[in-house]
């Protein structure tokens, strides 16, 4: 497994929810001692563990929030404060096995330091010190330091775990009010200047408050420091229902606004108070749409080919109809159709046609989108190419396949009439219908595009030569609106250095995301179609924003949809949006994708008009 270091500079961090909370939910009365359920039921703490790893959560936070000598007094236990926490720690470790990071929780002392209190700081940092020792000696992969509001006490916890553990990662999260301000009174720029004075991993926010107060201090607290953050927000402020406390908020509502933070810089998100299970699968689910698990990618030696001296390559402007005009700079269209669940593709075939006699220059045909079981984008193809006469852009993703498959797949697309290919890693299964479906990855699209390359060259992967070689038409996927731009301009340069010779983007309603996208890749001369997709429905708009990767829905657009009260209206104002944004790009890129509202291919001649 990757250390969390490493995961941090690459990827977006799910953390679980509340733990104290939950178990609260379990039964365990509000009086209990919590930390001490580590030593006298640590099967229920094991399965409040469980429940999380299940939900998809990358790090799991031990049961020891208030395990440290004063909150323990109380209940007798002042003298267990090293058991406790070493129990925990080992609690957590089991279950998080190799696959999950385990994080010590570390929370405010609960009593008074100086100046005003008679604790001073060193004695501060000895009791943080009795704590942590407990938790590094378990086998804690991180420590949290969580829920702070004093950063004089914060940053004494920072010391005793240093202290200890030089190059244990450290996060550092503080609680705010509603109006971004620690419950201290200190400002969030004082508590930056603070603590990255301080050797931390992370800087953050937690409990106290809702997604929508915390997503306005993440907003105050991203342009102070360049250190990664980390969000995690109670379920709202709880109600009290029947003698219990009860957190309302939604996983859902949750799932929106870990997509807001994200976008909003956070590196982490997570839950805190009321926040259970569902909430973190839901999370889970948001950060996959966001951005799909890492692949492999293949070396740099590895992209480079070289034809047998006997191969003839084709050239790139005798390909295939599309290629030719893209490399004469005529503007191009392509019309995605998706294949139908059963076995009759004559709906799209008589979709195809109609869209071929419009002038349309290709179909595309997605390859299990969204992780759905569909009748093969393959056979589809064939049967278009075939019956109707129009060119077909062949989707063609590594979820499915392993290396063997996929050459073979791509050796019989050719000899079917196949001339273009659109390389794509592909969606995860969790975000279909078949969560627990295997899913192959033995490469991801730079490594497909390099396999596609190299049977253009008259090699398979292995360098084996094949006789006559393919000539597809390449092309790859891009994404404006990642949350990475840096590492996605960093995959594509990978991308046309193992052979593509065009982009699509993903759905664009963002035009700002498009132009910024564009800006950084004007040193690139391959042709870039714009990906459009028309809106048919507010619930559609929340979808695209919340669940597909890199569709930023704007506000207005958002405001616009919310507006239709009908389907009808849903689909005659996406296509409006939509024609308008086809009507400002249209002069800028080398052509587009346009995908048919609900099938009704009316939609894609009301937007050319």
């Amino acid at each position: 497994m990757k250390s969390f270091r490493e995961r941090l500079r690459n990827e977006v961090i799910v953390f679980d929810g509340g733990v104290g909370t939950y178990l609260y939910e379990k039964g365990i009365y509000i009086n209990t001692c919590f930390d001490e359920l580590n030593l006298t039921n640590p099967d229920l703490v094991a399965e409040v563990h469980r429940d999380y790893v299940n939900a998809g959560a990358d790090v799991i936070e031990t049961n020891t929030f208030g395990a440290n000598r004063f909150k323990l007094a109380p209940h007798g236990l002042e003298t267990k404060v090293y058991e406790i926490n070493r129990r925990g720690a080992e609690i957590a470790r089991k279950v998080a096995g190799e696959t999950t990071f385990v994080a010590g929780s570390i929370g405010p002392l609960g009593v008074q330091i100086e100046p005003i209190g008679k604790l001073s700081y060193d004695e501060a940092k000895e009791v943080f010190k009795e704590q942590a020792k407990g938790l590094l000696e378990g086998g804690v992969d991180l420590i949290v330091l969580e829920t702070f509001a004093l950063v004089s006490e914060l940053v004494q916890a920072i010391r005793a775990t240093r202290e200890l553990d030089p190059k244990i990662p450290i996060m550092a999260q503080v609680t705010v009010n509603d109006d971004g301000m620690l419950l201290s009174g200190a400002t969030l720029e004082a508590f930056v200047n603070e603590v990255t004075k301080c050797d931390v991993d992370v800087i953050g926010l937690n409990c106290s408050v809702g997604p929508k107060a915390m997503l306005e201090a993440l907003e105050q607290l991203r342009p102070l420091t360049k250190i990664p953050l980390s969000v995690q927000p109670n379920a709202g402020v709880p109600q009290n229902v029947g003698g219990r406390n009860i957190y309302m908020t939604s996983p859902e509502y949750i799932a929106e606004y870990a997509k807001r933070f994200i976008l909003s810089g956070a590196n982490i998100v997570g839950g805190c108070c009321g926040t259970n299970p569902e909430h973190i699968k839901a999370i889970r689910r948001a950060v996959h749409a966001l951005q799909p698990s890492k692949r492999m990618d293949l070396t740099a030696s590895e992209l480079k080919v070289t034809a047998p001296e006997a191969i003839s390559v084709v050239p790139v402007a005798e390909k295939s109809r599309v290629s030719n005009k893209l490399s004469k700079k005529q503007f191009v269209t392509m019309v995605e159709l998706v294949s139908p669940k059963g076995v009759s593709p004559s709906s799209q075939v008589q979709k195809a046609r109609k869209l071929y006699h419009f002038g349309i220059d290709a179909i595309n045909i997605p390859d299990g989108p969204r992780a759905s079981a569909r009748m093969s984008a393959l056979a589809l193809a064939a049967i278009i190419q075939r019956e109707v006469g129009i060119e077909t852009v062949l989707h063609f993703a590594c979820r499915d396949r392993n290396v063997i498959g996929m050459q073979s797949d791509l050796l019989g697309a050719w000899a079917l009439g196949m001339r273009n290919v659109l390389a794509i890693t592909g969606d995860p299964p969790k975000l279909g219908n078949y969560p627990n479906a295997t899913a192959v990855f033995d490469v991801d699209a730079i490594g497909l595009t390099n396999i596609i390359n190299r049977l253009n060259h008259g090699l398979d992967l292995a360098g084996n030569p094949i006789g006559e070689p393919t000539g597809f038409s390449i092309g790859v996927g891009v994404n404006p609106g990642a949350i990475n731009l840096d590492e996605e301009l960093r995959r594509l340069d990978w991308k046309i250095e193992a052979g593509a010779e065009y982009m699509i983007t993903q759905p664009v309603f963002d035009l700002r995301l498009l132009e910024r996208f564009m800006h950084r890749i004007e040193h690139i001369h391959l042709p870039l179609l714009c990906g459009i997709w028309p809106l048919v429905s507010y619930r559609n708009a929340e979808f695209m924003n919340n669940e597909v990767p890199g569709a930023s829905v704007p506000s207005d657009i958002l405001e616009r949809m919310r507006k239709t009260t009908t389907k009808e209206e849903g689909f005659l104002e996406g296509v409006a949006i939509a024609k308008e944004t086809y009507d400002r790009v249209k002069n800028d890129v080398a052509g587009v994708q346009l995908s048919a509202p609900m099938g009704r291919t009316e939609g894609i001649f009301m937007m050319m008009e």
